[in-house]
């Protein structure tokens, strides 16, 4: 049935009894990374147990249908044709992206009937984002149109309408439509707002130029000091690591809510220092109090990430806040601080001494 998950049994031989295999706890940590490795586009819904079956030990893998198809695999959508697995044709993946329903889909997926095709920029889309998700291989032997090539990425639907994922990620101004869709830059001489302001900016653009000034921003602002002694290579010390940063606002900007808000995600860097404040509280499986800790993800914005990853700027799902606090401690700066309501989320780092 096609709203029933499929189900992989690992540690099955081709006869359904169990082969032998011991399902461990590594094999099953194994599995599960596979949702959050980045191959599979959109991010799969799935689980993974151990059973007792057929006389032995099994491994269950359940996968749920995808509300948004095509799925690919590192930039390749596969269907089976028969006994066998082939490549789909445009027109099958045209009927794949047909399955979805509006009432069914989040909100980056839902039109914007403000909006047209003029409102996508469409050379960013065919020279910049379309090689970075779609298989080289494919592109060459490409006959789709790009309507279809955009409503296959779910930049539009099946009217030629874009997408609120399609204006965010390659709209020529994602704010006229979207109020909140950018990043507001304030750098202050102080330890509060009403300190003289040193640097003011406004970030914004389609995701890819968007993301681009965020990270020529932060490696203007952050500050090092050189340590002489009496080795030969000197040592450099950061205020903030740049690594922690580039983490932090890159999940604010893919975890925030953009609907029913005209907030900007807020980067205040005072003297001693940084706040990041972040529209929209956790979402799904994360709560006030499981927030940032292993395990505890989900998505708001999960064919946002899919974006995301495709153009760099994500390698692994889920471990964003891991690797700041890592960078964070590398460079001496105290824990991260932060505050979690309903409506934002509020992050805080200390200036290293």
């Amino acid at each position: 049935h096609p709203n029933e998950p499929g189900i992989l049994f690992v540690g099955a031989a081709d006869d359904g009894s169990a082969s032998g295999l011991q399902v461990t706890d590594e094999l099953l940590l194994k599995i599960a990374a596979i949702r959050d490795d980045g191959n599979i586009q959109p991010l799969p819904s799935m689980t993974v147990e151990k059973r007792t079956l057929a006389g032995g030990e099994m491994a269950v893998v359940l996968v749920y249908p995808a509300l948004a198809p095509p799925v690919r695999f590192r930039g390749r959508t596969w269907i089976r044709v028969g006994p066998r697995r082939a490549l789909a044709t445009p027109e099958e993946e045209r009927r794949l992206a047909e399955r979805r329903r509006h009432a069914d889909l989040p909100f980056e997926l839902r039109p914007n009937s403000q909006a047209t095709l003029d409102d996508l920029d469409l050379d960013l889309f065919r020279e910049v984002y379309l090689p970075s998700v779609v298989a080289a291989e494919v592109l060459v032997q490409n006959s789709r149109s790009q309507l279809d090539q955009l409503r296959s990425l779910r930049f539009a639907d099946s009217q030629g309408i874009p997408t609120q994922l399609g204006l965010l990620v390659i709209g020529r101004e994602p704010e006229r439509f979207l109020g909140g869709a950018y990043l507001q830059f304030l750098r202050l001489d102080g330890d509060t707002l009403a300190a003289p302001i040193r640097a003011e900016k406004r970030i914004s653009g389609p995701l890819v130029r968007l993301l681009r000034q965020l990270d020529e921003t932060l490696r203007l602002q952050v500050q090092s000091e050189v340590e002489i002694t009496s080795q030969p290579v000197e040592q450099r010390h950061f205020d903030y690591p740049l690594s922690a940063l580039e983490q932090l606002i890159r999940n604010a900007i893919l975890h925030r809510s953009y609907e029913g808000t005209n907030a900007p995600v807020k980067i205040h860097w005072f003297r001693n220092h940084i706040d990041i404040i972040s529209p929209g509280g956790p979402f799904g499986q994360v709560t006030p109090e499981n927030f940032g800790e292993p395990g505890a993800v989900d998505y708001r914005n999960l064919h946002l990430a899919e974006a995301m990853r495709a153009l760099g700027y994500v390698q692994r799902f889920g471990v964003g806040l891991a690797i700041a606090r890592a960078a964070l401690a590398d460079n001496g700066n105290p824990p991260l601080e932060q505050r979690v309501t309903p409506s934002f989320i509020h992050i805080t780092l200390r200036k290293a001494q």
